[in-house]
């Protein structure tokens, strides 16, 4: 059985089935995670979320922000934007299936015997693996309980910033999510800048990357995230980037975990 984790697909289906058979992925025997943003910008929004579903226990997803989108825009809390491409979700006959699916879907994804934790952006530098499950948790109870409107209608903005036990409410639901799928740089406070989209070294002063950040604590585990395609793939060390920048016309990437030594797969999306 081999294991995989795939980067951000934002509906780009015809690259992510690319991959799948370069790989020779049986879903019968192999596993894979996708890092979020199964929709979203890309051309086969609706194929891409019925087809990661279709994989059952042989896919592991986390929720990215795209995909909090697509479920904030059904529940009628924002209007699709411009760029987006979840109308044909909302309007599908397989809809209400669809999304009920995805709201039931992780914040977070952690393996203890690989020593994984996966998430769509980041880690709050003060948070360890049973920390970030329990923040997880907090927003995942609201989107699968009787009324995932109250959440999502109260889940955009950037403030507050900084994160702190004490935070309540909607205050810290917000703040959560945002550490979780929108995180890339913070300040020396370990206040989130949610603006700045670029790579590191480009950024503006007094900000690094979050999993660069002092004082963060120590994880047994590798942290797996997405979301951050101009930083691209990083495959070693004790983070592994897997946003590579499909959506943009770069490439679609998997690492194999298991078995052998590692291995990085891709797909070239130009």
């Amino acid at each position: 059985m081999a294991l995989y984790a795939i980067g951000d697909i934002q509906g780009c289906l015809d690259p992510l089935q690319a991959l799948l058979e370069k790989l020779a992925f049986d879903p019968a025997r192999d596993t894979v995670w996708f890092t979020g943003d199964l929709v979203n910008r890309g051309p086969k929004s609706l194929e891409t979320l019925r087809f990661v579903k279709s994989l059952g226990a042989s896919a592991v997803t986390v929720l990215g922000n795209h995909d909090l989108h697509l479920l904030a825009a059904a529940c009628g809390v924002v209007e699709p934007r411009g760029k987006d491409t979840i109308a044909p979700i909302i309007d599908a006959a397989d809809s209400a299936e669809l999304l009920d699916w995805l709201r039931r879907q992780p914040l977070a994804h952690h393996d203890e015997a690989r020593k994984l934790l996966m998430v769509h952006a980041g880690i709050h530098p003060l948070w360890d693996e049973s920390r970030t499950m329990a923040a997880a948790r907090e927003v995942e109870l609201e989107l699968r309980g009787d009324r995932p409107e109250v959440f999502l209608n109260e889940m955009y903005g950037n403030k507050p910033r900084r994160w702190r036990e004490s935070l309540g409410g909607a205050e810290r639901l917000r703040c959560i999510t945002n550490i979780l799928t929108r995180m890339r740089y913070l300040d020396s406070e370990h206040r989130l800048d949610l603006k700045f989209k670029g790579p590191p070294g480009q950024q503006p002063e007094g900000l690094v990357p979050w999993f660069e950040s002092a004082g963060r604590c120590a994880l047994e585990s590798r942290i797996i995230f997405g979301h951050w395609s101009s930083l691209g793939l990083i495959a070693e060390g004790p983070v592994v980037c897997l946003d590579s920048g499909c959506l943009w016309g770069r490439s679609l990437t998997a690492l194999r975990f298991e078995p052998g030594p590692e291995a990085v797969f891709a797909i070239d999306c130009g």
